[in-house]
Parts: structure tokens; sequence; C-alpha cells
């Protein structure tokens, strides 16, 4: 029987709603498997900023160090998002948290289920059978270098910095990943333009006579961006940096239908946190129609890698995958064939993934 204290984080927007459904997921797994899991709440974000002035509080940071992982939500606001010289963002809580709690490699998973291949826009035949992991570093790059306005608010520039010892760690992890898989890695940068692309990619040549199992591939950011969609299936394990890894994983979401599909571990050597890259959605908070798929599909991550639970893992991805057998989908990942009857919200297609569990 394993023993976890588990945070959950809902944050801002749907954060709440499809945390929710995770929880509950986790609360049938312990029953199921026959674990103890005890939870706790705190806030990030927006919600932060609202009730405390801070988007990261020390209480909520406290609760972080304290638990075995963290379930979260989702943290943004259109209020900043339309105010650019709001001195403090709820974004500034994601990357402080990041930070603090040293959680340099982002997993993210992109996994297409069979039933969802006409939910993208891309020709099924291009699709069937991507399978791809991506290592995004998260504590380096432009969103953490000097950032300045200059000549009277007229000009701006962000630094995009890497030390050695940040892409050894991240790559290191991929390079272990890729052992577990095909055996194959693409490390993705613009060596050919930029000085840190360039120590980017020295490090990881310099890493792989130690991996020598595993066949190495460098590709320029544009060139990836592109095979990612033509011929998404030559990527099996990719690591990248910070800025470049946030743009592919999300192009890379259309792969498997919807952001609303596509979960994420963010991981160090301490806590983990596992969260859907959807982000808080205002436009639809509210009304009981997010797809929560992602958020329970970010449970399963958290019972493999931070509990070691691999069999519950499986229960989880299973539960989902029946449910989409069954016809069952939220508005992001139906089409036009899909009966009103199957269309679901939040809250009924969470219940139905807790049916397929408790089956």
């Amino acid at each position: 029987m394993a023993k976890k204290h588990i945070l959950v984080v809902p944050g801002d927007g749907i954060g709440a709603e499809v945390t929710t459904v995770g929880k509950q997921v986790l609360e049938v797994i312990a029953q199921k498997f026959g674990h103890e899991f005890t939870y706790d709440e705190a806030l990030i974000g927006h919600v932060a900023i609202e009730a405390s002035g801070s988007p990261l509080p020390d209480e909520t940071l406290t609760k972080m160090r304290a638990a075995d992982a963290v379930l979260f939500g989702a943290v943004g606001h259109p209020k900043y998002d339309n105010d650019p010289s709001a001195k403090v963002r709820p974004e500034q809580g994601l990357l402080k948290m990041r930070k603090e709690l040293g959680l340099y490699a982002n997993l993210r998973p992109i996994k297409l289920f069979d039933e969802l291949l006409g939910a993208s826009s891309i020709k099924p035949e291009i699709l069937r059978g991507a399978d791809i992991l991506f290592f995004r570093e998260l504590t380096g790059d432009v969103y953490f270098g000097k950032r300045e306005r200059i000549d009277e608010g007229n000009t701006a520039y962000d630094t995009m910095i890497y030390s050695k010892y940040e892409v050894e760690r991240i790559t290191r992890k991929a390079f272990e990943a890729a052992r577990t898989r095909s055996k194959r890695l693409c490390s993705v940068d613009k060596a050919n333009v930029l000085e840190s692309s360039r120590l980017w990619r020295e490090v990881v040549q310099a890493l792989a006579p130690e991996y020598p199992d595993v066949t190495v591939e460098h590709q320029f950011i544009d060139a990836a961006a592109m095979l990612l969609i033509k011929d998404p299936k030559r990527f099996d394990v990719v690591v990248t940096g910070n800025l470049f890894g946030d743009i592919l994983t999300d192009e890379a979401s259309q792969i498997a239908g919807s952001m609303g599909m596509l979960a994420s571990a963010s991981v160090g050597d301490n806590t983990g946190v596992y969260e859907p890259i959807h982000g808080s959605a205002h436009d639809i908070t509210g009304k009981g129609v997010a797809n929560p798929m992602a958020s329970v599909l970010s449970v399963a991550l958290m019972l493999d890698i931070s509990f070691g639970l691999k069999a519950e893992a499986e229960a989880v991805v299973n539960a989902i995958d029946g449910v989409l057998k069954a016809g069952y989908r939220t508005r992001d990942i139906a089409d036009t064939t899909t009966p009103s009857e199957l269309l679901l919200g939040t809250e009924a297609i969470g219940q139905k993934i807790l049916e397929q569990l408790s089956n």
C-alpha cells in the first residue's frame, strides 16, 4: 500500500473544473488498489493575487515542498493579458514555482488515441501511430534571462541564456527515456544562428557517447516545426529548450486532436507537478464544457513517475480509452457526426471515466 500526500492547486479559469475530476480519479484509484492518498489545497495565479497580493504565496510554496506530488490546474486571466504594464501577473507564480521547486524537466507525451484520428485537421494516415515524448527544459531560456525596456520604453530585449549544467541534466533525462522506448533522440535548437543553441548542441554531442545505444538527431527549430506536422511518426523522444518546447508542444497538440487531451509532468529531483497544458481558458470557464481528460492523464503521469504505480497509471489511461471507444466526447474533440447524447460536459464525462475505472 502506498501512502502519499497530494497538493491540489486548481489555480485560475477552468483549472478548478478539471482538477476536480483529476482528484476524483485519484480517490477511485486509492480505493480500488488499496492506497492511502491524503489531500490539501492551495492558491496560485490570479486567485492568489486577489487573496494575498502574491501570485505564489509563501504558504502555497511551503505546502508544495511538503507534498509528494502536486496536481495543478492553470494560471492566467484576461485582465492581465489586456494590461501589459501590470507589475504583478499570474504567470509569475508559475515561473517562480518552477524555479523554487527545481522543476527543470517538463515531460509532455503526445499520444494519439485511435478513436480521435478524426479530431485532428491532419490526415489520419499521417497521424496513425504517432507517439512522441517531449522533454522541454523549464528553468532557463528567455523566460528567465535578463529583460529590460530601454530607450524611454521604445526598445525592449529578453536574453536567451543557458548554462552547461542546465542542458546536461535535461538531456540526460531524455537519453534515459529514449533507452526505454525506441532508442531515438531528436535534439531541437537553432545552432545556425543562436550562441545559446550552439552551446546546447555541443553539450548534447558531448553526452551522446555515454549512450551508444541511442541514435541522436539534431534539427533546427523551424525544420522540426515543419516535420512535426509533415511526418510526426519520425519523432520519438524530443529534447529542446524552454521557448522552442513551449511552441512545439502546443503545435503537437493538434496531433492528439486537442489541447484538452495533453498532460504534462514538471519534475526535478524532488516534488513533481502534474498539469494539463491547455491553460486557464476563461472563454469557457464556468460553462461546464471543459475537457478534463488532460488533467486525468496528468494523474496517470503522477501515478507512474512520482509514485512508481505503473499498473494504476495504465488503468487510468485505459479508462480514458474506454470512454472514447464508447463514443463519448467533449465538444473540443467532437465532430459533426457525434450524436448529441454522446456529447458530454466536464462533470458528465468525468463520471463516465470514473465508471470505467471502477469497472
